[in-house]
């Protein structure tokens, strides 16, 4: 104890420009340890979103049999209730979703790869119209800015950028069939093994709270996510057939691939019905008159007054409980990283890790949800590899 004291006193006599740890002290240096912190985490966030875009040929397969996945397991789960075996519920399923899944596809693509050209230039006509309008109406308009603005987007809509992205890339053979491939067989484990394959990962973390935490975490995202596809799924085709009934009452040509396109682009939330929409009604003011076009854009406006106040609160639910703010955020993250497929994936990947994140702060215990116990504990899994041996 003696020998010790010198050294105690003669650190505590020392000027503080001479303590090791005098430049994280106090708040200054509570702030650099903070912002040091921040900027690491920064860094190993975008190494990883880096590393993800650099393999999206077997990223966006992986979440997009994640996600369908967990819109069909409803459905398994009840067929396996119903006594069906499990092989066979999980076969049936499998079937029944990738013929969807690939009709749909397919269907969407003959749908508006043969009348691209002509939706491109009609849309381009009704632009100039309304440009012209809002050049020679009442409004104080600077001409040089409006023609700039008119000049970017006829360019950015005529431009190889979206006939290849939209379009070609969606048809390119070899990179479509490797991916659908390779979506068909993840999806077809994650339905066969689904439970399993969680329950391995499970074994990452330690018994007691935050392997709790980490099993409602599992059990939310698939919650999250399959209700999500199903209600977008829902609105979606209430927006298609809504709006698209109204283009064939109008006669507005080119009705079945513009119908399509509301159907897509309502996978978008909030700016893609009506991107469509406004698509739509520059159709129809070519082709029909400014007051076809003006009924066009009182149903875009009437529907999406529907989907706002009723269908998205009536079927979505808690599926999509985040501000609109973050939608918006996510929406332009996942189009500048992945174009329309990012689009599309942004809003279900940022709703997952907001209910991640209130399971694990405490927000979300849990403790009305009877079905987590249904997911095998990691420690039961030799067991039933065994057993099924």
């Amino acid at each position: 104890m003696s020998a010790s004291s010198p050294n105690r006193v003669e650190r505590d006599t020392q000027p503080d420009h001479a303590r090791p740890g005098r430049y994280w002290s106090g708040a200054l240096g509570h702030a650099g340890q903070r912002s040091a912190q921040i900027l690491l985490i920064l860094l190993l966030v975008s190494v990883t979103v880096y590393g993800l875009l650099q393999v999206t040929l077997v990223v966006i397969p992986v979440l997009l049999a994640l996600i369908l996945g967990a819109a069909i397991a409803p459905f398994v789960n009840w067929l396996r209730r119903k006594g069906w075996p499990s092989a066979l519920a999980t076969g049936l399923s499998f079937l029944l979703l990738l013929g969807i899944f690939g009709g749909l596809v397919t269907g969407i693509v003959f749908a508006i790869r043969s009348e691209w050209g002509d939706l491109v230039d009609q849309a381009v006509a009704g632009f100039d119209q309304l440009y012209d309008f809002v050049l020679n109406g009442p409004l104080p308009i600077d001409q040089e800015m409006l023609a700039n603005a008119r000049d970017a987007v006829i360019d950015f809509a005529t431009s190889s950028t979206v006939s290849s992205g939209a379009i070609a890339g969606i048809s390119a053979a070899t990179t479509f069939a490797t991916g659908f491939l390779l979506m068909a067989v993840v999806l077809f484990y994650f339905l066969k093994d689904g439970d399993r394959i969680w329950a391995f990962f499970l074994r990452m973390f330690p018994e007691g709270d935050r392997r709790d935490k980490a099993r409602l975490s599992g059990f939310r995202v698939m919650e999250v996510l399959g209700g999500y596809i199903r209600g977008t799924a829902i609105v979606a085709l209430v927006d298609s057939v809504c709006i698209g009934a109204a283009l064939f009452i109008l006669q507005v040509p080119l009705a079945l691939p513009l119908t399509v396109i509301v159907f897509v682009g309502s996978f978008i939330p909030l700016v893609g019905a009506t991107a469509a929409g406004v698509f739509a009604a520059l159709i129809a003011l070519v082709a029909n008159g400014p007051v076809v076009a003006l009924i066009v854009v009182v149903v875009i406006i009437a529907v999406n007054q529907l989907e706002g106040n009723f269908l998205q609160p009536v079927v979505m639910g808690k599926s999509l409980s985040i501000h609109a703010l973050v939608i918006l955020l996510a929406l332009t993250a996942g189009t500048i990283l992945a174009g329309i497929v990012g689009a599309i994936l942004a809003v279900p990947i940022a709703a997952v890790g907001w209910a991640v994140i209130k399971v694990w702060t405490g927000e979300d215990n849990g403790e009305d949800l009877d079905e987590v116990k249904e997911i095998p504990d990691p420690e039961d899994q030799p067991e039933m590899e065994s057993a099924e041996k």
